[in-house]
């Protein structure tokens, strides 16, 4: 009877202390609360009325708080059927000479996407295709989230993984 307990001990020991591959990275929470960001889409027009800016009020269900991160996403066009996004700042080069880029800013109520350049750029020089119809995704990611996981902030498809 004492060598089957002893078999039975060592054979429980074994098991117990085994250990597998290790899982996939995740993040981690905060008190277990699930971090997840949240984001919006918004279309505009750049225009010598509106001083090439445009403010967009961000959505009452989205909660912005001080510590959050928002990070604003430029539409380039589509490959093969799938969205192409570039973080912004974005420098767009109009010629060999000449450059400008979208940029933007926020508090908590709104984000305002602008095109900036240099104090002596003729911005007449701007087609449609870079001023009309311009299509920007505003994503909100708690700091925590961020500071927890690898997040390449630069790369849309890293960042829309976490995104609601």
């Amino acid at each position: 009877m004492k060598r089957i307990l002893s078999v039975i001990t060592v054979v429980a020991f074994f098991l117990t202390s085994c250990t597998g591959p290790e899982g996939p990275a995740g993040y981690d929470g905060q008190d277990g609360v699930y971090l997840v960001g949240q984001s919006f889409e918004t279309t505009i027009d750049f225009t010598s009325t509106n001083g090439y800016q445009e403010s967009v009020e961000v959505p009452l269900d989205i909660d912005l708080y001080e510590s959050d991160m928002v990070l604003v996403y430029h539409l380039r066009g589509q490959i093969d059927g799938y969205d192409v996004w570039k973080a912004l700042p974005e420098t767009i080069y109009v010629n060999a000479t000449e450059e400008f880029q979208y940029n933007f800013e926020h508090n908590f109520d709104f984000v305002t996407i602008f095109i900036e350049s240099h104090p002596t750029f003729d911005f007449n020089i701007l087609t449609d295709d870079e001023r009309i119809n311009q299509t920007f995704r505003v994503v909100v990611l708690p700091i925590d989230l961020v500071n927890s996981s690898r997040i390449d902030i630069n790369n849309y498809n890293d960042v829309i993984q976490y995104v609601k």
